[in-house]
């Protein structure tokens, strides 16, 4: 059996979160203010970590990392506002090949606004993407942490709690990726596909590791008490199967050619979500019970 913290939930959810950003901002097609909302929010969940620590109980080395990955964050937020002016070659990249293929089936040529002269991109260094990466590495010094105080079989915890990590870092910034289509309406759906099937491919992951004993099977089979008579192994069972569902649909919106695909991917990622949530949670609560 293991024991389940806010801390360190919220700072599973953070590590991955952050990861997951560096997935991401690695294509250079995404806009700055993405990697702003995401480093900020994930930011936001590392000091709620911190607070919950200070609540519940400390475990040094998870909590000195969560001020590591706090402290990383923070520096790549600030750099990537001081560099902001770069802007992100890939999405320069694609307005160009854009704007030439339609020039050469219209034979219409858009003369490019003339650049800022404030906005010297020649000689400014863009966003270094690497940045994404420190925060994370923190964070996973601090889950091998929270992993060993859990309880339980060392090697099961922790892959717990990394599957757990990437599992939810993914599903949550696949959601949030969907949103930024609306600032960014004109951006390809390769980095939002990527970021769907990234969590298809972690789903079998994330079930093995909850259901190799102590875990979900012995919930089934009676030996451990959920305390609603099985109820909750039946809904932990729910939630695992429409989320891999939902990964499934969601690629096949995107394949379709119309804007509202898009928004359609984001819904359905929402739901996403929260079956995620409950595909990690549930379990985790159930056996640390």
């Amino acid at each position: 059996m293991i024991r389940l913290d806010a801390a360190s939930v919220l700072l599973q959810w953070a590590t991955g979160g952050l990861f997951f950003l560096w997935v991401t901002t690695r294509r250079r097609e995404v806009g700055i203010g993405y990697g702003w909302l995401l480093r900020g929010t994930y930011f936001v969940l590392t000091l709620g970590s911190l607070a919950a620590a200070a609540l519940i109980g400390w475990v040094p080395v998870r909590d000195l990392a969560a001020v590591g990955m706090a402290v990383a964050t923070a520096v790549a937020f600030g750099a990537s506002v001081v560099r902001r002016q770069a802007g992100v070659s890939g999405a320069r990249e694609l307005a160009s090949a854009r704007t030439a293929r339609v020039a050469a089936m219209t034979g219409i040529e858009r003369t490019a606004p003339a650049p800022d002269p404030t906005l010297v991109t020649a000689t400014r260094p863009e966003f270094p993407p690497y940045l994404d990466l420190i925060g994370p590495a923190f964070g996973a010094v601090g889950l091998v942490a929270a992993a060993l105080d859990a309880g339980g079989s060392p090697w099961l915890s922790m892959l717990r709690i990394f599957t757990g990590a990437l599992f939810l870092g993914a599903v949550t910034d696949a959601m949030l990726l969907g949103h930024w289509y609306l600032v960014q309406p004109g951006m390809s759906r390769a980095p939002l596909l990527e970021l769907v099937r990234w969590t298809s491919i972690i789903w079998p992951f994330e079930v093995l590791a909850l259901v190799l004993p102590v875990g979900m099977l012995s919930v089934w089979s009676g030996s451990v008490d959920d305390g609603y008579n099985g109820m909750l192994g039946w809904f932990w069972g729910a939630c695992a199967i429409a989320t891999i569902i939902l990964c499934l649909v969601t690629r096949a919106a995107l394949r379709e050619r119309y804007y509202s695909a898009v928004m359609a991917a984001t819904g359905l990622l929402y739901l996403a979500i929260l079956t995620a949530f409950g595909t990690d949670l549930v379990a985790r609560a159930v056996l640390a019970g």
